[in-house]
């Protein structure tokens, strides 16, 4: 260990009085709460909340918690010693016991309201009260947010009760969501894309939930029976949890005039937005309105280089609304997603979903967030008409940008200097037809070959004669490509840095958080450590059961192929 690492480690935090000391909280201090809420947070029945940025809520906390797992890469970026874990204190804190809160920390939680729409389509049904003023953070409590080596960081508990947007619900998170989003969150980080972050996972000795789910080996399209499941609580990390569809929510109550301080509030968690997002690319001194043109300019940019790296990943956001697109440009949702493992452009996991939130339609789905993103500031340009004109344009230039940054993504995958479309077009029919392996056939291709042999371990059917030759030809095309570019062996690099070796695989998820049931967390474990490192060679064993196509039997499967949003 070098010097400069062992003063990190003498530095980290050890102990909760010292992680106490890192609270800053931004938030509550900056904006309003509701004033119809409490003031020690007892407010955990469905009402509806008419105005304010958020709501004081206690968690609830899971009984008899125990420890499965923390990020320890996480940890050592905030400063904090992985003893922590150790720590009683902690524990019982980021298992929903806020009681144990020193100061300055808040002996609350703090939950929020955000408005729903589908492809641009407003929606206040989900809301029990039929109005839009109960739909929001219904399990979703944050806890904590202090300054981290410089850096302010937002923790949020998933699981950790009910709040006033439970819409009835008990709040809970089970072990195999919790797992999955634990897992998940890290893995895209070591993919290098923009996300929430995981600090700890616990789950209940003692509290039981039931929730529907699919029998071993179900064929079924929904599930077919109720589990009980461990209640369990993973805390998420982030800059802040803002979504587009929080915006959306006070934008409407301008619109409709619902109460004198509408324009008020949405100036500020817009402003509140900029403070906490993207404080170092805007500068505090120019006029508010320069800034709200400035920030639709960032988020776009932001968002359209976030869904082109998850289509260069093989990853699907199966529920791509406006409430789940963070206003900081990063991934937020890890509830219905899933990685295309097999090629399929409508790739789509969740069983609500549908085809318009598929793979290959995220660029469109994410050009509709980002144009209920720029309505929802509009209201704040005062109708100054070439201000408003500055915003129009920056809405309408989405699509084409984000076609470019989408070519250029798949330029780099074939490690080309620019985008070809015919050939990539014959890749993508010739996958299709072959069905080939997302992940398997693109790291392959990262090797250069120059035939079909190479490729083969990478399809899920043999290839015909036919097919051989068509493969033969394209991979001639592609190789005369390559040869106007640098010399094969940094091509070669080139593409292994943006062709993952390693990806999620459902079928190898269920069986760790199938065990976590049972009290052993080994393989999630064991799963932190490989996922960490998806673009590097790993040991043989390692990639013998790691690295390989989906077994004939988790085709068409209840809970690995397709899955519903129970969690």
């Amino acid at each position: 260990m070098s010097r400069k690492s062992e003063s990190l480690k003498d530095k980290a935090t050890k102990n909760f009085t010292e992680f106490s000391q890192l609270a800053d909280f931004s938030l509550i201090n900056f904006l309003k709460a509701d004033p119809q809420s409490t003031k020690d947070g007892n407010d955990h029945r469905p009402r509806p909340v008419f105005s304010g940025h958020y709501v004081p809520v206690t968690p609830t906390p899971i009984p008899e918690p125990k420890y499965i797992a923390h990020s320890k890469i996480l940890f050592e970026e905030l400063g904090l010693s992985s003893v922590l874990t150790k720590d009683k204190k902690f524990c019982r804190f980021f298992s929903g016991d806020t009681d144990v809160a020193e100061y300055p920390m808040s002996s609350f939680g703090w939950a929020t309201g955000y408005a729903l729409s589908i492809y641009g389509t407003e929606y206040i049904q989900q809301c029990p009260f039929g109005t839009g003023n109960g739909y929001g953070d219904g399990r979703a409590i944050s806890i904590f947010e202090g300054l981290f080596n410089g850096k302010r960081m937002e923790m949020q508990l998933k699981g950790g009760g009910p709040t006033p947007y439970c819409r009835g619900a008990d709040g809970r998170a089970v072990l195999r969501s919790s797992v999955r989003e634990f897992l998940a969150q890290e893995f895209m980080h070591a993919l290098g894309i923009p996300t929430s972050r995981s600090l700890t996972l616990f789950v209940s000795g003692t509290e039981i939930v039931r929730r529907p789910w699919y029998t071993r080996g179900s064929k079924h399209f929904e599930p077919d029976i109720m589990v009980d499941n461990h209640a369990a609580i993973t805390t998420r990390v982030a800059p802040s949890f803002l979504r587009v569809g929080q915006l959306e929510l006070f934008e409407r109550r301008v619109r409709s005039n619902s109460h004198n301080d509408a324009f008020d509030e949405l100036k500020m968690i817009v402003q509140h937005l900029i403070n906490r997002n993207y404080h170092e690319d805007i500068d505090p001194s120019n006029s508010f309105t320069d800034n709200i043109i400035n920030l639709s300019c960032l988020y776009r940019e932001r968002l359209i280089s976030l869904v082109a790296n998850w289509m260069r990943v093989g990853y699907c956001q199966g529920n791509f609304n406006s409430d789940n697109c963070a206003a900081g440009g990063f991934t937020l949702d890890y509830g219905p997603f899933g990685f295309c493992e097999l090629f399929d452009p409508r790739f789509q996991p969740w069983t609500g979903g549908g085809e318009h939130f598929s793979f290959f339609n995220q660029p469109f789905a994410a050009e509709i967030n980002f144009k209920m993103f720029c309505s929802s500031l509009q209201p704040l340009l005062l109708e100054k008409k070439e201000d408003i004109e500055k915003l129009e344009q920056i809405k309408n230039d989405f699509s084409k940008l984000m076609r470019k940054d989408i070519q250029l993504m798949w330029a780099k995958k074939l490690g080309l200097e620019k985008y070809n479309e015919t050939l990539t077009n014959e890749l993508f029919n010739l996958m299709a037809i072959s069905k080939a392996d997302f992940t398997i056939f693109f790291r392959k291709l990262s090797h250069i070959p120059e035939n079909i042999s190479f490729l083969k371990e990478s399809f899920y059917l043999p290839l015909t004669k036919e097919l051989d030759e068509k493969w033969n030809i394209w991979l001639k095309k592609w190789n005369s490509c390559l040869k106007t570019c640098d010399d094969p062996s940094k091509i070669s690099q080139s593409m292994k840095h943006v062709n993952p070796k390693y990806t999620w695989r459902e079928w190898m998820i269920v069986p760790a958080y199938e065990d976590a049931e049972r009290g052993n967390y080994k393989l999630i474990q064991e799963l932190q450590s490989i996922l960490s490192n998806p673009y590097e060679e790993q040991s043989l064993d390692i990639s013998q059961k790691y690295n390989r196509l989906k077994p004939r039997e988790y085709f068409n499967y209840g809970g690995i192929s397709h899955y519903s949003c129970s969690s």
